[in-house]
């Protein structure tokens, strides 16, 4: 297991602002960034109940079914992927995530789209089980009360004193939730919006009992998983200047909204940052390939 670690952004920004990075996608090589916070306690309660099973729920490009496979194989689960798309099926090994997760140990279970949205169906619970047995269930993107308690460990007692703002990208809500529970009641924490819609702090407030956070919705660049030529050049722009990667679907979206915020004076003078890095980088391999096919421009961290 590697560390996470809080790395300044060497850019001077106005008012005297300082901006860092916390490094949780360097947490693991595979159950990287939150998804190693969301699986910790989710991993333990299913090996107390005595499963060998895991399944879950993602898409094409998921870092949640990434994660769960390498977590899977590690530790001794057999697990299966519920996979939005039966166009799928076939190009498994075209998509470096579910080649990645295939080769983990994972076994596929691809559905419509239709059938995806109903997937807490009672019925389709019940084929799933008959299919594959007893198993403990993740939910897509991990979020459950196990995973906020995980994500309550983010934060070290220094962030708490240091940092005046906290931001994350926000999927599911419970990366943001574990951070709202466990920050300080001076602290503020902004959460950054992948998907389009304000529908997110009804789920948030789940699991929170504060009310020091809010999350911005305005840079989600036109929804889950869409990226412009913008937000591409904002990538590669960013890891040259500072040598820290980003990926399209959550923090780089984030990590885009922090530096327009800045720029228009949104923080107060001598704000001190926390951005959460939350991984997500297995991602772009599969991405880069959907831009090729578009002759558009890359993400381009090799350099």
């Amino acid at each position: 297991m590697g560390k996470s670690q809080n790395q300044r952004i060497e850019i001077i920004f106005p008012n005297g602002i300082e901006l860092y990075v916390k490094r949780d996608d360097l947490l693991h090589p595979v159950i990287s960034g939150n998804k190693f916070r969301k699986l910790k306690y989710n991993l333990q309660q299913a090996k107390f109940l005595g499963h060998t099973k895991l399944l879950t729920f993602g898409g094409a490009f998921s870092n949640h079914i990434v994660a769960v496979a390498g977590a899977g194989l590690s530790l001794g689960f057999e697990t299966f992927g519920v996979i939005r798309g039966e166009e799928l099926i076939d190009k498994i090994n075209e998509n470096p995530s579910l080649k990645c997760a295939q080769q983990n140990g994972m076994k596929f279970h691809f559905v419509d789209r239709t059938t995806y949205r109903d997937k807490s169906d009672k019925k389709f619970m019940e084929s799933l089980h008959d299919l594959y047995g007893d198993f403990y269930l993740i939910p897509e993107g991990g979020t459950n009360e196990l995973a906020v308690k995980g994500c309550e460990e983010i934060l070290t007692a220094t962030d708490k004193s240091t940092f005046d703002y906290v931001c994350t990208a926000v999927g599911t809500g419970g990366t943001i939730a574990g951070i709202i529970n466990s920050s300080t009641e001076k602290q503020q924490i902004i959460g950054f919006s992948s998907l389009k819609g304000d529908f997110l702090s009804d789920v948030i407030r789940n699991f929170v009992q504060k009310e020091n956070w809010n999350v911005n919705c305005d840079y989600h660049f036109g929804g889950y998983g869409k990226m412009t030529d913008e937000l591409i050049g904002f990538l590669n722009a960013f890891y040259k200047q500072t040598n820290v990667p980003l990926d399209p679907v959550y923090t780089g979206k984030m990590m885009y909204g922090i530096l327009d915020l800045i720029q228009k004076d949104y923080f107060p003078p001598k704000s001190k940052i926390l951005a959460i890095h939350t991984g997500g980088l297995q991602g772009i391999s599969g991405m880069n390939d959907l831009l090729r096919k578009k002759n558009k421009e890359t993400i381009n961290y090799n350099d």
